[in-house]
């Protein structure tokens, strides 16, 4: 299970920004067609937000306690440099828990 299962444990909420059609947005998209369904099953009650919209650049938004957010722009990176940011972000929640 590792960072996958522990979503939810360090987030409050997930959110992808990307565009339906933009060539800058076909690996955030990738990422999310191959990895939400395994995401979801492992965090049920995280909310997990697809927000598309023509032309906006992709990027990852992660929700911690008291309202902090981090965020990172997705543009130009791989499906696994897009699942290394998430494990960043979630090991961003922990040692804001700590």
């Amino acid at each position: 299970m590792g960072w996958r299962g522990q979503l939810s444990q360090h987030l409050k909420e997930l959110r992808i920004l990307l565009c339906q059609t933009s060539p800058s947005s076909s690996s955030a998209r990738a990422f999310v067609e191959k990895n939400y369904k395994d995401l979801k099953t492992l965090n049920p009650k995280l909310p997990i937000l697809i927000r598309e919209a023509n032309g906006i650049e992709p990027q990852l938004w992660a929700r911690y306690d008291m309202g902090v957010e981090r965020g990172i722009k997705l543009n130009g990176l791989s499906e696994a440099q897009i699942s290394k940011a998430l494990e960043d972000l979630v090991k961003v929640g922990a040692a804001l828990k700590a």
